[in-house]
């Protein structure tokens, strides 16, 4: 098994924890820290980044060209966009949808999944994959691993944060891999010179590097 896919699996099963705890049930009906998000729609979102890796490895190998985990950011359209675009209507109603059975079916499911995939990422070939809202393009398996590990760590503390609990601990090298990939992501969106000054010279800094 590839080092990305072991670290994406340890990720999941925290946030399988997570969603499992009982401050999430608690809070399931109230506001989540993002804006127009419940709880429960960003529990069902969280859970969506598990549930999309067999998805993909359900579909055939896709005829589309790969492209690199930085093209790919560099083409998706939902990177800064408004709430209001049909793109993120689709992910709100989407995690309300994915929770819909409430907490501990979720919970269970996410439990489930990440240990089906135990099995299924330690022997399947890095093969091309494509979700159907891209364009014409493919990415690898371990590419979208990384973008999916990207999307655990930062909705987990997502979630963490908007029912009271602390931010769970990931692995070292999973929480650098996300931010390698946000700093790229920051660089494409802001400029070097911004990004430079936000990591080395607080009185110059931007207000904001946001990658997302």
């Amino acid at each position: 098994m590839t080092h990305v896919r072991e670290l994406y699996l340890s990720v999941a099963d925290t946030a399988a924890k997570l969603l499992a705890a009982p401050e999430v049930a608690d809070g399931w009906h109230q506001p989540s820290a993002l804006a127009k998000l419940s709880v429960q729609g960003l529990a069902g979102h969280l859970a969506g980044q598990v549930f999309f890796i067999p998805a993909v490895l359900a579909e055939p190998v896709p005829a589309e060209p790969a492209i690199s985990i930085h093209e790919y950011y560099g083409r998706v359209s939902w990177i800064g966009s408004d709430l209001d675009t049909p793109f993120n209507q689709g992910i709100r109603s989407g995690g309300e949808n994915e929770a819909a059975d409430g907490p501990a079916a979720l919970a269970a499911r996410v439990a489930a999944s990440v240990e089906d995939l135990r099995g299924a990422l330690s022997t399947v070939p890095d093969r091309l994959v494509r979700r159907p809202t891209w364009g014409p393009w493919s990415i690898t398996l371990d590419d979208f691993v990384t973008s999916r590990l990207l999307e655990l760590v930062v909705h987990c503390d997502d979630l963490a944060h908007s029912v009271g609990l602390a931010t769970p601990e990931f692995p070292a090298q999973a929480v650098e891999t996300v931010v390698d990939l946000l700093t790229r992501i920051a660089l494409r969106r802001h400029g070097a010179t911004a990004v430079l000054r936000a990591l080395s010279r607080a009185e110059r800094a931007p207000s904001s590097i946001s990658a997302l």
